[in-house]
């Protein structure tokens, strides 16, 4: 295992390898702006070594028996739990996110380990006797093969276990790419993967940036690739990937509006929200960007949402007492500033400002505070864009079917939150809004680890979903056998 942050290396047939690639990225605490090390940019070639190593080790994995594969998994969980606090430092340090928000994510993390250890069960098939006289039908699930994970920054822990322990206790084998801006976590957990006695070649881990992601879906022994990312880069993948006949399930990003009627509590709903927006600094797919306050809901839910933002406070994640951390880059807090001021110039109003943010203690960290803005025009391009940091808009209609068709008529289809006491009125909203997500009285529509992480639209390409059941779908071929056996069976008449 590598204990240095300074030195990020492949994992690869079951060693750790140093990258072919001149090429590196330097990546930064954002909090402190302390340099932590710097990601090989793998080559295709690097790539390709790491997936003949799959492709090597894939026939004689499949044919371990599922309750042996598993037997992996409940040994990776514990070392999990035991490694739980040196996890989420990790997380806190490199992601920016708070210890808190670092503790849940690998808990979610074990969680889905957890879920897969159930494999033995949901991997069964079904089958059917005499469906002629003396013949049978058979449907069983067999592994799809060499399966490429391309992880996202923003939940370095938890997301690649959407995917990686489903895929290997159905029979495959992984390889797997992290974001090269937070790539310490996965070298900290392939440090423990190392040490439960996998075969060589059955998981490996790869960095890099586009060289490598593009040497995955081009390369003709993945079978499979999981992704989750923006949504334009979830259509690429998803594009190149389906045209060189892989399955793919790609997440992409999303606009979540939260809803909230004159009938629900609004401290408690203003509360909830706050958290929504702006836990792990808006840097998360399900989190509210949109606040649509229906009838007289309008004025005293800003108003717990103004004093909701303007008492967040910011700063490093590992000290106590911090609600919420630094994004992730300079160029995202660029980014994020720049939609601000756009918005405002398209006739929104400031009601919370959270740009130029200055924490005391730590000025190189990239800092954005909560950031409220009200009556947002829908015409502005700001009000369709992902702006992914921690900004919530508000606005007002006047009925909760206004309010339904606002939610419908964005690009974006991955979550939608409903705040009410009214049960007819819950009941609507689930039924029509068109997300794969949907939250009653919740900020955060997660689903746990048992249920498939839902998206729709714009916010997913693909049929199966991570997590669960749909894990076990994605990641095994079904097979349907017909048999006859004429010396045992024979028609009399």
């Amino acid at each position: 295992m590598t204990n240095t942050w300074e030195q990020v290396r492949n994992y690869v047939a079951g060693k750790w390898q140093d990258s072919l690639a001149v090429d590196r990225v330097l990546v930064w605490d954002p909090a402190t702006g302390e340099r932590l090390g710097n990601v090989p940019m793998s080559s295709s070639s690097d790539v390709g070594t790491a997936v003949q190593a799959a492709a090597k080790a894939a026939p004689m994995w499949r044919r371990v028996p599922v309750g042996e594969r598993t037997n992996f998994l409940f040994k990776l969980r514990e070392l999990l739990k035991q490694n739980f606090e040196d996890l989420s430092r990790t997380i806190t340090i490199e992601c920016g996110k708070t210890l808190a928000e670092s503790q849940g994510e690998v808990q979610r993390a074990i969680e889905n380990v957890e879920v897969a250890c159930g494999t033995p069960a949901l991997i069964q098939g079904y089958n059917s006797e005499d469906i002629a006289v003396g013949i049978d039908e058979i449907m069983i699930r067999q592994p799809v093969g060499v399966c490429a994970v391309i992880a996202p920054f923003n939940f370095p822990a938890m997301i690649p276990f959407w995917f990686l322990p489903y895929a290997l206790a159905c029979g495959n084998t992984v390889v797997l790419k992290p974001s090269e801006r937070v790539p310490f976590t996965m070298q900290k957990v392939f440090g423990l993967i190392d040490t439960i006695g996998l075969p060589i070649g059955v998981v490996n881990l790869v960095n890099g940036g586009r060289e490598a992601v593009d040497a995955l879906l081009d390369h003709p022994h993945v079978r499979a690739v999981s992704f989750v990312g923006s949504s334009a880069v979830a259509r690429y993948v998803y594009s190149r990937a389906a045209a060189a006949g892989k399955r793919v399930q790609c997440q992409g990003g999303a606009k979540n509006p939260v809803v909230i009627l004159p009938d629900a509590d609004l401290t408690m709903a203003g509360e909830i929200v706050a958290d929504s927006a702006f836990g792990c600094a808006g840097q998360r797919c399900l989190a509210a960007s949109f606040a649509i306050a229906v009838g007289e809901a309008a004025e005293p839910f800003t108003e717990v949402i103004q004093h909701r933002a303007e008492s967040r406070i910011t700063g490093y994640g590992l000290e106590q007492g911090v609600q919420m951390g630094p994004v992730i880059t300079p160029e995202s807090k660029a980014r994020i500033e720049t939609l601000v001021d756009r918005a405002v110039s398209d006739g929104a109003k400031l009601v919370v400002d959270g740009r130029n943010a200055a924490i005391p203690d730590y000025p190189k960290g990239t800092f954005v505070r909560p950031t409220v803005l009200a009556n947002l025009p829908i015409p502005s391009d700001v009000a369709r864009t992902e702006i992914f940091g921690p900004v919530l808009s508000i606005n007002h209609v006047d009925t909760i079917d206004e309010a339904i068709e606002f939610v419908n008529s964005g690009e974006y289809g991955n979550m939608a939150c409903l705040f009410t006491s009214d049960g007819s009125n819950a009941r609507k909203f689930r039924y029509q809004v068109e997300v794969g997500n949907v939250g009653i009285n919740v900020g955060v529509a997660a689903p746990m680890a048992y249920f498939p992480f839902s998206g729709a639209r714009g916010s997913f390409f693909g049929d199966l979903h991570g997590q669960g059941r749909d894990a076990i779908e994605f990641f095994t071929q079904q097979k349907v056998a017909v048999e006859r056996w004429p010396k045992t069976w024979s028609r009399k008449f």
